[in-house]
């Protein structure tokens, strides 16, 4: 999950900072700077395949460090900042709307940690100002998935902190409402600093771990980057820490279903060993520090196992991540040289892939009598056919493009030239044709429709029966009716001196 670090380096931050105890002189930037490196060095330690761009703004923004792992870096560049004018947080989140589309896309989602001093602007620049009078150029909420992390280096004392913190919190409501505001602690200082960054690292910057278990086989792994919670209405899940493989399925009967969500499954590196040893045993490990270090590389993993044999085989491993939800493991290849264990997250469900019928009712197939895949793998359990026997009688009209709508008109006014030979055809098409409008929201098209058998009503020759007249004006007519808006009403032929059945 890509991450930006939005950097405010307009004059009010460097405005000065009174620390007792202390006499060196610090401004509000230093303690940003501070945050942002206790941030960096969780990431570090933590999310080492986190990507992390540095941008700054003011009233123009710049893209000082393009997306990279290397923290050293993003450390050096912030050393280097110069101060510019005045504060323009739409500036800024329209900058993080530019780069993060044209490197990434609108399906990456992507974590944005604005750094400020609550300073929201003046005028028409004002962070007020573009909230009340949200034009077409206002970034949010942004086109792609994000949480949004503000961060006021700031006491709350402060009177412009707190007139902005509602506006902050704005901000955030309408970027979809993932993400928080974050003030520190008690007086401004670089330890309540520290502290500040530190908790929006653990609640948002912390790995998930978890325990894979396959049969006797478990190992632990981390999942990057972190799943989220499902919320749907009242229903509510959460990822387990124990994940466990159920089976193994040939990638052909799974297919490529939709997920919710995609993690690279990585395995734990081993757990160090506490420090309170002998000082020989310290002197030691001091001098195998190397060697250690690339045991660590060659220390065995049943993921490496799990991976090489899904590979092999063309498999997935069905995993259960929680109360009914389901996922799988495969192999997943970025190039051709290199591939990674990969875990996709389903809706949550007992039938979250249809094709493979109820979760609770797969079975291995050895307790078949006889194998499910034949003798000589020559064919598949798969698609489980459902109980019921489905009617296919009535198709759902697809409009792709504008050659099927008139495809369909001109078939109904086909019909409507042969009547009444033709009537009930004509209003079968007729019917058809309103349904498809109204479920596609294409109102217009009635109205249309209405004008087309007005003028066929018109246009009828002389020697023409006269039911056919009267009923393009009743079908007409219904069309434009607003009783026959709802979907579920029909419109049936006209009862005249000149029906059969009268």
């Amino acid at each position: 999950m890509p991450t930006i670090i939005l950097l405010d380096v307009s004059l009010s931050m460097t405005r000065p900072v009174n620390i007792p105890d202390t006499n060196e002189e610090y401004q509000r930037r230093h303690l940003a700077i501070q945050g942002i490196n206790t941030l960096l060095d969780h990431i570090t330690t933590h999310s080492k395949l986190e990507f992390i761009s540095l941008m700054i703004f003011s009233s123009q923004w710049e893209q000082v460090v393009n997306f990279t792992r290397d923290v050293d870096s993003i450390k050096s560049a912030l050393t280097k900042l110069d101060d510019y004018d005045k504060t323009n947080v739409c500036n800024g989140l329209q900058g993080v709307l530019q780069v993060v589309t044209e490197e990434w896309g609108t399906n990456a989602p992507c974590q944005i940690v604005l750094i400020t001093d609550g300073s929201t602007g003046t005028g028409s620049d004002s962070l007020k100002h573009h909230i009340q009078y949200r034009d077409t150029k206002f970034p949010l909420p942004f086109p792609f998935p994000s949480k949004l992390h503000i961060c006021c280096v700031g006491s709350q004392e402060e009177p412009s902190v707190s007139a902005s913190l509602p506006l902050y919190n704005r901000l955030i409501d309408l970027n979809g409402g993932k993400g928080g505001v974050f003030v520190p602690e008690g007086s401004l200082n670089i330890t309540s600093i520290q502290q500040l960054f530190s908790q929006l690292a653990e609640k948002y910057f912390s790995p998930f771990n978890a325990v894979l278990n396959c049969g006797n086989l478990k190992c632990k792994v981390q999942l990057f980057p972190a799943p989220e919670d499902y919320k749907m209405q009242s229903l509510k899940k959460s990822v387990s820490n124990d994940l466990q493989i159920l089976g193994f399925v040939d990638i052909q009967d799974v297919a490529s279903p939709a997920g919710l969500s995609r993690h690279l499954v990585l395995p734990n590196p081993p757990t160090k060993e506490d420090e309170s040893q002998p000082n020989g045993e310290k002197e030691n490990k001091d001098i195998k520090e190397d060697e250690e270090e690339t045991d660590e590389f060659k220390t065995p993993s049943f993921t490496v196992l799990l991976h090489g044999a899904l590979k092999v085989h063309s498999m997935i491993a069905l995993t259960q991540i929680g109360e009914d939800w389901y996922g799988m493991l495969y192999s997943f290849a970025d190039n051709r040289k290199k591939s990674n264990l990969m875990l996709t997250i389903y809706e949550p469900g007992k039938y979250c892939l249809p094709w493979l019928g109820n979760m609770d009712m797969l079975a291995p197939a050895t307790d078949f009598p006889e194998p499910p895949y034949g003798e000589d793998d020559n064919k598949s359990p798969f698609p489980v056919r459902p109980k019921e026997k489905r009617s296919y009688a009535n198709n759902c009209v697809v409009w792709l493009k504008a050659s099927g709508v008139q495809a369909d008109i001109q078939k109904m006014l086909r019909h409507a030239r042969k009547l009444p030979e033709k009537q009930q055809h004509f209003y079968k098409e007729l019917n058809r044709l309103r349904r498809a409008a109204l479920s596609y929201g294409f109102t217009a098209l009635l109205k249309s429709v209405a004008l087309m058998l007005e003028r066929e009503c018109t246009c009828l020759p002389g020697s023409s029966h006269p039911d056919a007249a009267l009923q393009l004006t009743h079908a007409a007519n219904a069309l434009k009716s607003e009783q026959f808006r709802d979907i579920t009403q029909n419109i049936v032929p006209l009862r005249t001196n000149f029906s059969e059945d009268s």
